[in-house]
């Protein structure tokens, strides 16, 4: 039997940076039946130049990013649907890990664990933090989904420009189970500016009301463990993890406080 197309979709702007590694890392999977998606948002550096190398599939389409990726859902013909940012890099099997995933009775989406990397302090910082989510589905949203699926919940809200990863999940994850690969993307933090971090978690947690307004159907855990006491307990809970590096500890726990409170700022602001 010939194995499901996959289609692979990427959303960009101005992401000629981390661009090249993401692509190179799809072109090198071990699953070979892929549609490489790309989908622009009217880049002003050679991000479409670099995608044009790897696929003939690159289309323009904004304002964000849930409006790129259902395009690229809806230009896409594979069976499943994977969802991938540019700076992200996927370790060899994860297509391969996803497509297996799949199979199983009942799944309706793949998570797919991340793993931070980066230059500089901060970008250790946020190393750690991500290593704390593994395994934790109510901060993992899901990647990988049936194309079936995706259209009959109408794709990502394009509404949202906060949380619609999760928002989604949710959506999705009503009409079945879901389940994870082993295989890990890698993300590309880059060389992180505290503060350019927390302009960005004040403008996204300006936009995270429309999120939160419709998390009626999402579990109390769930909406607990996304918010700062359940991830200060979930970081307290393996206190050797968190303080193996003491100074890389503190300096995560200091940095994820600025950002709850630049995203507690935004969420204010909005209801004023």
């Amino acid at each position: 039997m010939p194995k499901p197309l996959v289609s692979v979709i990427i959303p960009t702007k101005n992401s000629s940076a981390t661009l090249g590694a993401c692509l190179e890392s799809i072109k090198n999977q071990t699953y070979q039946n892929i549609e490489l998606i790309v989908v622009d948002n009217f880049s002003t550096d050679n991000t479409q130049e670099i995608s044009k190398k790897y696929t003939n599939k690159v289309f323009t389409k904004g304002p964000e990013r849930s409006a790129q990726r259902n395009y690229g859902a809806s230009q896409s013909a594979g069976e499943f649907v994977v969802f991938i940012d540019s700076d992200m890099e996927l370790s060899p099997k994860v297509i391969e890990s996803c497509v297996d995933a799949m199979k199983k009775d009942g799944v309706k989406g793949v998570i797919i664990p991340e793993e931070s990397f980066g230059e500089g302090f901060w970008a250790q910082c946020k190393k750690l933090e991500r290593s704390f989510y593994v395994g934790i589905d109510a901060i993992e949203a899901a990647r990988c989904f049936r194309k079936s699926d995706f259209d009959a919940v109408c794709g990502y809200n394009e509404a949202l420009v906060s949380g619609e990863d999760w928002d989604l999940s949710d959506r999705i994850e009503m009409r079945g189970l879901f389940s994870r690969t082993h295989a890990y993307i890698y993300h590309n933090e880059g060389h992180i500016n505290l503060a350019k971090t927390l302009k960005k978690k004040y403008y996204y947690a300006q936009k995270a009301a429309a999120y939160l307004a419709n998390t009626s159907n999402v579990p109390t855990a769930k909406k607990r463990k996304q918010g700062i006491i359940g991830r200060y307990m979930l970081f307290l809970k393996h206190p050797v993890k968190l303080f193996k590096n003491p100074i890389l500890g503190i300096g995560m726990l200091f940095m994820k406080m600025c950002e709850f409170g630049a995203g507690a700022i935004g969420i204010v602001k909005t209801r004023i």
